[in-house]
């Protein structure tokens, strides 16, 4: 294992982070998902991030980023839980999909396999284009929780169409079977 000698790196111009250093934030919720946060060195790093995301209202948020010993604390943590999860894995059966619906079951007892390898699970919806139609015809904001949740009812939906079309002896999804 080597021996990290920084944080992070800014996300604008790529200098590095040291450890218990001061470092700024977007306060914009997108820009801080635990998968990917952004974080800036410096004000002006953080400015030039600002027209790029475009955001209507944003500010800068300082924080401090965490020792050395307390971060690699929670990388040991975070590995000790993750090999512990993988060998249960591996030894469990095979969960069911808890986000099946029955049509989708029941499609692939008709025959159309659908396992859940197979199955793309990432947000079928443009993120803007809705928020700019639910901004347009109610002048609401969309929070981004809603776009995972619009994608599973969208896969429940195209699930009941699969299964209408193969009961009509069809291969081809249509608009009639939505």
């Amino acid at each position: 294992m080597t021996q990290e000698t920084f944080w992070r790196r800014c996300s604008n111009c790529k200098k590095s982070l040291g450890f218990d250093s001061a470092y700024y934030n977007c306060s914009v919720s997108t820009c801080n998902r635990k998968d990917k946060s952004l974080v800036f060195c410096s004000m002006p790093c953080f400015s030039a991030h600002l027209p790029v995301m475009r955001h209507r209202e944003a500010w800068a948020e300082e924080n401090r980023s965490p020792s050395r010993s307390t971060w690699e604390q929670g990388r040991a943590g975070a590995r000790e839980t993750a090999v512990p999860a993988a060998a249960e894995a591996s030894n469990a059966p095979p969960a069911a999909d808890k986000s099946t619906s029955p049509a989708a079951e029941e499609t692939e007892a008709a025959g159309v396999s659908l396992s859940s390898q197979d199955i793309p699970q990432e947000v079928l919806v443009v993120a803007s284009k809705l928020k700019a139609y639910i901004r347009a015809r109610s002048g609401m904001n969309t929070s981004d929780s809603v776009m995972p949740a619009l994608s599973r009812q969208m896969r429940r939906l195209a699930d009941d169409a699969i299964l209408r079309a193969g009961e009509a002896g069809r291969k081809t999804v249509m608009d009639r079977d939505f």
